[in-house]
């Protein structure tokens, strides 16, 4: 009995030492199609190149293939095919507690069969897109959970690239290229979607928290300027967004919980044998569990949740359904003490209401038809309500509440895009598509109008309209070293009876190993804020007819030019990049002021929207020179793991409103750099990553304070003949982000802690009047906002 209990004490002893000298390993599934046609590869060979011998398999009919008893950790993958480029997936992540599953996209190659000599390549950095040829690149999911500061949300991790600077701490709001945060374009599955963010504003495309999750982003496209003809509505940047489909084999689960929120998401099987899966992700906040506990959290309270799906059903014959969708809810609300010795300036002492709801539902039908065409169809509706009230407590009328603002905003619209590619050849490649919308729009904004000392009604309508996109595009492979693409994007808004033809181009050389020069053009343009189309203009309260009805769109026209170089010569090892872009944009048929000379213009607004009789007389231009250098994950000699992101960029952005002056924009802060870097250390089960992010660029611009009018009146006013003359102190941020991955048996567990703006740097966000002191003080941006985050998946 006593050697017996012995026994078992030593193997007790020895577990911990066994478990850790295991090699678990996992599943990579995956399909390989046609990058044009997304058409599967039939007889595509995969090699896993980290495994000794080689070991390999090939896709089956249906472009699907397994391996099985993969190793977890960093693998690489070589898949190949006669007729095609030969493709590298580099430093991609097994985990034990989730399979792989991959869709792999195979470039064509134009020389005909007997000419080809199949090299590897390795095109991280290379666009899904392939019909953009500058300012693109794709992002993968595994980028939005490791940058520093990224957090999961596409948006805050673009802003490591080049040209891409955040506007305000606060929320997720970008500025590309000096050009308004409004200016971009989100879009799901190849169609519009509302802006996809919690807390979010009508009319802008950024909130305080992302509403999409993670679990669901496949690899993605972001582009800059000079789109393809498919993107419209855009001035600024697009985010194309893919979603993943769910696990086809096998139910497989997430649940994280953190200072953001609690998430669970499962996916899996429909049914066993069918081929289709689900997937599903669902988010409540932390804040909002810890209210409903009945726990004190202060004077106000910032609540969301979030859904989102996406569900793949194929047929034999008919194609494949994808039914997809995301909705948020979120909410923040301020109680103002009753106590005004407590206030520290006079916003303290105003109660706020603020409600946000967003969400879209959409079907697509994909399918094939012949060998070399592909017509996908997308059905979306989607809806976003906003509401907010504010009213300031009157000390003197033992706290009365006064009202100052009071908003509603609904939008509604459904979306029916059908686009057909044609692949004639590997030489060319056509794609067209119309796009048809219809909006209803119920719109109500009351603010205070201090010279009045009461509520006007800047906004009441019930509307509706509807758009009409429609465009052609094609791309020409002259041969494997020069690509052409052309194409033309048409956008009508029935509203007013606004047109615009817009042409789009761009070419590529690769003129030497490793080396590429590119060029792209593009005429674009954009809606306005809905709401302003609509507005009661301030300068004519009472007044029913809108003078805004009429506005045309906001146009830009976009020049870059790139140049493109691989460092390192080793085809086979993960690229070193150098990329220098130059460009200019000129913009035009910005609204302005319309009865009055004036420094006013659209372009500088978060949201674009104003109680002002405006006219497209506005022009404005940004220019200026990028440098990204990166070092793609590499595995260095002591098997640890380490990458770098190195982005600089110096650019001006200038406008001219109504008086005709040139000026600097609101976000021309001159110059940007950001520094991204990270390294793993693996131990056995164990990952450690520690992240590290810098941000350095020139303070946005703002307008002096005019103390005799905001005295006057009790509230900020500008000195409208000195609009942003004046430049905030350069702004610094470092965040930190530290993350243990182990993983086990049958799951992988990740701790991470996401330190933003660790050295806690107060820097100014603005200046306003505060009419209890009498004195103009200074907002700040955030500081130190630790982020500490749990996930299993299993």
């Amino acid at each position: 009995m006593l050697p017996d209990l012995r026994h078992k004490l030593l193997l007790f002893l020895l577990l911990p030492a066994v478990l850790h000298a295991q090699s678990f390993t996992q599943t990579i599934r995956g399909t390989v199609v046609d990058q044009s046609l997304q058409t599967p590869l039939p007889g595509t060979t995969v090699m896993l190149l980290t495994s000794t011998p080689l070991k390999g398999t090939s896709t089956d009919a249906s472009g699907q293939f397994r391996l099985t008893q993969v190793p977890v950790g960093r693998q690489s993958l070589q898949i190949s095919v006669v007729g095609y480029k030969t493709a590298t997936l580099q430093n991609i992540t097994v985990d034990a507690g989730k399979e792989l599953v991959l869709s792999i996209s195979l470039e064509e190659a134009v020389s005909q069969l007997s000419e080809i000599t199949v090299k590897p390549t390795i095109d991280k950095d290379k666009p899904l897109n392939e019909m953009a040829a500058v300012s693109a690149r794709t992002f993968s999911v595994e980028e939005t959970q490791k940058f520093a500061a990224a957090v999961n949300d596409p948006a805050r991790m673009a802003t490591a690239y080049a040209g891409v600077v955040g506007a305000d701490d606060g929320g997720n709001s970008i500025v590309i290229r000096g050009n308004a945060p409004n200016g971009l374009l989100w879009r799901m599955e190849g169609v519009e979607i509302p802006n996809p963010n919690h807390f979010s504003s009508l009319g802008t495309a950024g909130g305080g928290i992302s509403i999409l999750s993670a679990q669901l982003l496949a690899n993605s496209d972001f582009l800059t300027g000079a789109f393809p003809a498919e993107y419209g509505n855009a001035l600024s940047g697009v985010f194309d967004l893919k979603l993943r489909r769910g696990n086809t084999a096998k139910r497989e689960y997430t649940l994280q919980a953190g200072v953001l929120g609690v998430d669970l998401a499962a996916e899996g099987p429909i049914t066993k044998g069918y081929g289709g899966s689900f997937l599903i992700n669902y988010r409540y906040s932390t804040l909002g569990l810890i209210s409903k506990l009945g726990i004190d959290i202060g004077t106000g309270d910032r609540v969301f949740q979030d859904l989102s799906f996406n569900v793949y059903l194929p047929t034999h014959k008919a194609g494949a359904f994808t039914l997809f969708g995301f909705g948020g809810l979120s909410s923040s609300k301020i109680n103002a003490l009753t106590d005004s010795t407590k206030w520290t300036s006079d916003y303290d002492g105003y109660n706020e209401d603020f409600r946000a709801n967003t969400g879209a539902v959409g079907l697509t039908h994909t399918l094939p038809i012949g060998r070399k065409a592909l017509l996908k169809t997308v059905l979306l509706a989607s809806g976003y309500e906003n509401r907010y009230q504010s009213s300031r407590l009157e000390p003197t009328f033992d706290y009365a509440p006064s009202q100052r603002n009071d908003e509603s905003f609904l939008t509604q619209k459904r979306i029916l895009s059908t686009t057909l590619t044609y692949k004639l050849n590997p030489r060319h490649t056509f794609r067209t598509g119309l796009i048809g919308t219809q909006l209803r729009y119920d719109l109500s904004q009351k603010s205070w109008e201090a010279e009045q000392q009461r509520l006007l009604t800047r906004v009441r309508v019930t509307d509706h309209t509807s758009t009409l996109q429609a465009f052609g595009q094609w791309n020409y492979r002259l041969s494997e070293q020069l690509t052409m693409n052309a194409g033309v994007h048409y956008l009508y808004l029935a509203l007013n009876g606004t047109s615009a033809f817009e042409p789009r181009g761009s070419v590529r050389w690769a003129f030497a190993t490793n080396k590429s020069l590119s060029l792209g053009y593009g005429l674009h343009s954009q809606l306005q804020n809905p709401a302003t189309y609509f507005v009661v203009p301030a300068e004519s309260p009472g007044s029913t007819p809108s003078s805004n009805r009429n506005l045309g769109f906001s146009r830009s026209h976009h020049y870059v030019l790139a140049y493109d170089q691989r460092l390192n010569g080793r085809s086979d090892a993960p690229p070193l990049r150098l990329k220098v872009e130059t460009y200019y944009q000129h913009l035009f048929n910005i609204p302005v002021s319309a009865r009055q000379r004036d420094a006013f213009s659209i372009i500088n607004r978060f949201d674009g929207f104003t109680d002002r009789s405006l006219a497209n007389n506005g022009i404005g231009r940004n220019y200026g020179l990028e440098l990204t250098l990166e070092q793609f994950l590499i595995q260095t000699a002591s098997g640890n793991n380490v990458y770098f992101l190195l982005s600089s960029s110096l650019y001006n952005s200038e406008y001219q409103g109504a008086d005709g002056i040139w000026r600097s924009t609101r976000w021309n802060g001159r110059h940007a750099q950001s520094l991204l870097m990270g390294k793993e250390w693996v131990s056995g089960a164990n990952v450690f990553g520690v992240n590290l992010k810098m941000s350095y660029y020139g303070g946005y611009r703002y307008t002096p304070v005019d103390i005799a009018e905001s005295k006057r009146l009790s509230e900020t006013v500008y000195v409208d003949n000195q609009s942003f003359t004046q430049q905030l102190p350069d702004y610094f941020r470092p965040d930190i982000r530290l993350s243990w991955k182990k993983n086990r048996p049958s799951s992988t567990r990740t701790l991470s802690l996401d330190l933003q703006n660790a050295v806690n740097r107060r820097n100014v966000f603005g200046y306003y009047y505060d009419p209890a002191s009498g004195l103009v003080r200074t907002s700040y941006a955030s500081g130190l906002i630790p982020v500490l985050s749990y996930r299993v998946v299993f």
